[in-house]
């Protein structure tokens, strides 16, 4: 007995279900997050407080090179890191890490 593709479910490993496929059959993903508008967001904060890279590394205990490279996009950091800045700006992580959301719906906005 041989499976046409369509009768295939890829099971979690975790749960032993199958993936929750759209109408079509495929897998609904999550939108890519808005890497840009994250960045652009930790260089504004640093901006208007008129702080240099040397500045807002004393104040998140983070390496200069981290914040040049998380500024620039070359990287895009860790939990950790985005929570040391959020407190050196005194500002909740949310309002660093919702700019991911800034180019689509925010989740749990949609309603129930």
């Amino acid at each position: 007995m041989s499976l046409s593709p369509s009768r295939i479910v890829q099971k979690s490993a975790l749960t032993g279900q199958g993936s929750a496929p759209s109408d079509g059959g495929v897998p609904i993903l999550p939108p890519d997050p808005d890497l840009t508008a994250l960045r652009v967001t930790l260089a504004r904060l640093r901006n208007e407080r008129g702080w240099t890279f040397d500045e807002l590394a004393e104040r998140s205990g983070l390496a200069r090179r981290t914040l040049i490279d998380l500024e620039h996009g070359r990287t895009t950091g860790s939990v950790t890191t985005w929570h040391a800045l959020a407190h050196a700006f005194d500002v909740p992580i949310e309002h660093l890490l919702g700019a991911l959301c800034n180019d689509h719906t925010r989740p749990g906005s949609k309603g129930n």
